[in-house]
């Protein structure tokens, strides 16, 4: 398992409020990193929403929530109950205690609007991104520092993407093969359980452009036009749901438009 630097943060905020949502892209490792946090809670109980059964216990959410009051409540993947935060609002205020549940989700933008509605002074978010090149490099126990290792180490790591089974792949090629899979699993299907609906061909090429476009300043005008056409709004939109699914970040401006403003 990779020691992530975020745990210590995660405990922190868990240490002064009730709730902590961690949220990240899928398979970069909030799973992993929650169970190992909820490790050192005795009685943690961890339910996936994603699972017809976990999701059909919830129907009698304030049930449950009386039940573990005194312990810790990891619950995973929790934009698949886009009602949930309705219901952990009276729960808080009922039994304001911190750290009393950690939440896990893959989409951002849905999450943050209802926890701004729902929970507002009784949640911390935090993101949780593909792992740091210190993470990568403790995680080789000790053999970057064989002489010769680091360039390569390091090299092999950017290539990786950061996601945890990518770049702790036993080949490059096994690597290679897990993005691509990635790739094609969230266009295919992980959007649409987002409730998102764009054609995935039109994902995957756009996908691709803005890999090529790293770096560099966004014209969605331009790409619009590679696309076959497609106006900004609608390329603006598509990146708008990759940056909520964490599969994009896009920088601002760091200065203002004056010659807009005036």
């Amino acid at each position: 398992m990779i020691s992530r630097e975020l745990e210590q943060t995660v405990n922190d905020h868990l240490a002064f409020q009730p709730a902590v949502a961690l949220l990240g892209p899928r398979q970069v490792g909030k799973t992993t990193l929650a169970q190992a946090i909820a490790k050192t809670r005795p009685g943690a109980i961890f339910f996936d929403l994603e699972k017809p059964d976990d999701r059909a216990a919830f129907g009698f959410a304030s049930r449950i929530f009386a039940q573990y009051r005194s312990q810790l409540v990891v619950l995973d993947e929790v934009q698949a109950m886009p009602g949930l935060f309705e219901e952990l609002r009276p729960e808080i205020d009922a039994y304001r205690q911190p750290g009393r549940f950690l939440l896990l989700g893959s989409a951002s933008g849905q999450l943050l609007r209802q926890a701004r509605e729902s929970l507002a002074g009784r949640l911390s978010s935090l993101s949780l991104y593909p792992i740091t090149l210190s993470e990568y490099l403790q995680a080789q126990d000790g053999k970057a520092a064989e002489p010769g290792r680091w360039p390569l180490v390091t090299s092999q790591f950017w290539l990786s993407g950061g996601f945890p089974q990518s770049a702790l792949a036993q080949t490059p090629a096994q690597s290679l093969l897990w993005r691509q899979q990635f790739i094609q699993s969230f266009v295919l299907n992980d959007l649409q359980q987002f409730g998102v609906n764009v054609p995935h061909e039109a994902m995957l090429r756009l996908w691709s452009m803005l890999a090529h476009l790293h770096g560099q300043v966004l014209n969605a005008s331009q790409i619009g036009l590679a696309l076959g056409g497609v106006s900004y709004h609608t390329v603006n939109r598509y990146i708008d749901i990759l940056c909520d699914a964490f599969m994009v970040r896009r920088l601002m401006p760091y200065g203002a438009n004056l010659a807009s403003a005036l």
